[in-house]
């Protein structure tokens, strides 16, 4: 039997060294020639080739190509949901080891791949070397962890002893699912998200964003690789508009998993609850929807430690992360130091084609470019712009880092979740107004706070609503097992991706009690 070492977080590499680079580079070039292909759907174990394609673009390079991905219409989910079903049967009957080890034998195929699945995402995506690299190790992360937390799992939980009773609880996989997952983390997410419902004994249909579904062909591949039973895992990409309500709401479909919008999430949420005729559950729904995070600063704080986790936050792959922080909030006391600071941190930022390796790339698409854009207009009427606002979109989708400063807590800036590489800045004149400004959103994803006095820490660890709180470090990358990720309010559902917990959205627990 093979006995799997203790979970340790797959390690970051330096890309900027010599044999680094020239791997990289050469697997970027690799990519790159394959550009142009045509790529089939995947269902029950066969693929499927439609006549109804939907490239998908290098935002770097918007008129290039990464590839064409054949889309899915409302009688291919059917079938699919009928192969899930099919498989599920089999499925659902092997052990949670034996699920498990199917994912660390994903896990050893992405670490060996890991520069060419770098490549894909710099070009599919828009990443930078380093944020391709943490894309790579967190799907390896999640493949490894839930291999681990399933195995304990399969364990059931030890109940109270009762004289002249046998009492055992285990838990059981739901049945077929569907997984939506976003294109920010076009490899990590979707792998959490799939090997999750997988492992726990689940089968399930895969419906990638439009916009990284080369990406998931090769994380379908992988799994192909390692064989895992036909009908357990059917790619799906498909129009959200002909597709989406009909897989969602279909009665055969036993839960939902979904990271995205706040509107799309409240609309899955809504065609998921529906009452439908022979439906015989109420299906689950687990839902990650975005932020509008923030970091408070309080005049105790390292200024310069501070000003380098608030760039981070904001900037770190363009701002498109549900986790960005979007908002610093800063004590009257540091506000001009900090803000000095942080201006004088972006400026050095570097802006490029991704694979060139910049600071910042490009937004994902048009309609992305045309939403930032179109906040930072709005926030030239809501506050003062110290830095940035510019710009171009003649060959790829380019947004410099944008600062606002003497931002209004309930301006629209500073309210609404924008995706892209603008902050906006407030002025407070306490730590307990900074909390208070902090809390006044409809989101509760991530959160930082900078102090050092240790009452005020403990005073943000009760107060302060967000389901991933972090102190004097900048508020995005959380790291699998280390710190489980998920938001409250309407962030989502806090599921806890990354934890022993989030497991538990994919089962139901049965006893059983046999008369000794």
């Amino acid at each position: 039997m093979l006995t799997l070492q203790p979970y340790r977080n797959e390690p970051v590499l330096d890309w900027s060294q010599a044999d680094r680079r020239k791997e990289l580079e050469e697997a970027l070039a690799s990519v790159k020639s394959q550009f142009g292909k045509t790529y089939p759907l995947y269902i029950g174990g066969r693929e499927v080739t439609t006549a109804d394609r939907l490239a998908s673009f290098n935002p770097s390079l918007h008129r290039e190509v990464v590839g064409f991905v054949c889309q899915a219409d409302q009688a291919l989910i059917d079938e699919s949901i009928s192969a899930a079903d099919t498989a599920f049967a089999g499925w659902r009957l092997t052990s949670f080891r034996e699920r498990a080890l199917f994912l660390v034998k994903a896990a050893a195929i992405m670490r060996r791949r890991k520069a060419e699945l770098m490549a894909w995402q710099i070009w599919e995506s828009g990443k930078n070397w380093s944020e391709a690299d943490g894309d790579v190790n967190e799907a390896i992360d999640f493949l490894e962890f839930y291999a681990r937390a399933a195995i304990e799992l399969g364990d059931g939980k030890e109940l109270e002893p009762y004289p002249g009773e046998d009492n055992r609880l285990t838990y059981q996989p739901l049945g077929v699912g569907v997984i939506i997952p976003p294109w920010n983390f076009p490899l990590a997410i979707l792998t959490g998200m799939t090997a999750s419902a997988i492992v726990t004994g689940n089968a399930v249909l895969l419906k990638p964003s439009p916009l990284s579904s080369v990406t998931a062909v090769k994380f379908v591949e992988i799994m192909r690789e390692i064989q895992l039973p036909q009908g357990v895992l059917n790619l799906v990409p498909g129009p959200p508009e002909i597709i989406g309500d009909h897989m969602v709401g279909h009665p055969d479909v036993r839960f939902v998993s979904f990271t995205g919008s706040k509107a799309t999430g409240i609309h899955i949420d809504e065609v998921a609850h529906r009452n439908i005729a022979k439906q015989r559950w109420i299906k689950r729904v687990v839902a990650e929807m975005g932020g509008k995070d923030g970091i408070v600063v309080d005049e105790t704080a390292d200024v310069a430690a501070a000003a380098a986790g608030i760039v981070a936050s904001a900037f770190g792959f363009q701002g498109q992360k549900c986790s960005a922080g979007s908002r610093a909030i800063i004590h009257e006391a540091v506000y001009d130091q900090v803000v000095e600071q942080v201006i004088q941190l972006t400026r050095t930022l570097k802006v490029g084609q991704a694979s060139e390796n910049p600071d910042l790339g490009p937004v994902i698409d048009a309609k992305a470019y045309a939403k930032i854009t179109g906040y930072i207009e709005l926030g030239k009427s809501e506050a003062r712009l110290a830095l940035g606002g510019d710009a171009d979109d003649r060959e790829g989708y380019f947004i410099h880092p944008t600062i606002f400063v003497e931002a209004l807590p309930q301006s629209r800036i500073m309210q609404e979740e924008i995706f892209g590489p603008v902050l906006g800045i407030c002025k407070v004149s306490s730590f307990e107004e900074g909390v208070r400004v902090f809390n006044d959103t409809e989101y509760g994803l991530t959160g930082a706070v900078f102090s050092a006095r240790r009452e005020r820490l403990e005073y943000a660890r009760e107060h302060m609503m967000c389901g991933n709180l972090y102190f004097n470090r900048k508020c995005t990358g959380a790291l699998v097992g280390v710190q489980p990720f998920g938001g409250f309010n309407m962030s989502g559902t806090d599921a806890k991706a990354g934890s022993k917990d989030y497991l538990l959205n994919f089962v139901q627990a049965k006893t059983v009690t046999e008369r000794l």
